[in-house]
């Protein structure tokens, strides 16, 4: 019976630490329209934390190019682009890293933070002193 009640604790930490992760499938939320434009997997890789774009949500934009990206990006698909790059945790945020925009073909500093909602990731993008914060909403399996 011990081992029982001590193997279901266990499995209920683990699924609360799972929905407590940055890690996984998040709908990105246009800031002027508040529309879901995409779904963006958010992974490890090295040691190093990236983003990319896995699902367009708009039926009529296919597969656009990023035609306003520069160096290697420039004239690719927005499906499958990594659009967060290498960043690393800082307590409880992620930082160190960039983000682009793949609409304007900017890249900005950014940082990612598990908001109060555990379901809510707050990605802001700087250029100096000055940000812009996003929120997106986990997407469900």
């Amino acid at each position: 019976m011990n081992k029982l009640v001590l193997i279901i604790v266990l499995v209920l930490s683990i699924n609360g630490m799972n929905a407590q992760s940055i890690f996984g499938k998040w709908k990105t939320i246009d800031d002027e329209t508040g529309k879901e434009k995409s779904i963006v997997e958010i992974y490890e890789k090295d040691g190093k934390v990236y983003g990319k774009i896995i699902e367009l949500i708009n039926p009529k934009q296919k597969n656009p190019l990023c035609s306003k990206c520069d160096g290697s990006k420039k004239d690719k698909p927005v499906l499958g682009m990594v659009i967060i790059e290498s960043l690393e945790k800082d307590d409880d945020v992620y930082n160190d890293g960039t983000i682009l925009n793949p609409e304007n073909g900017k890249v900005y500093s950014c940082r990612l933070k598990l908001d109060d909602e555990k379901d809510t990731l707050q990605v802001r993008g700087y250029v100096a002193f000055f940000y812009k914060t996003q929120y997106w909403k986990r997407a469900s399996e």
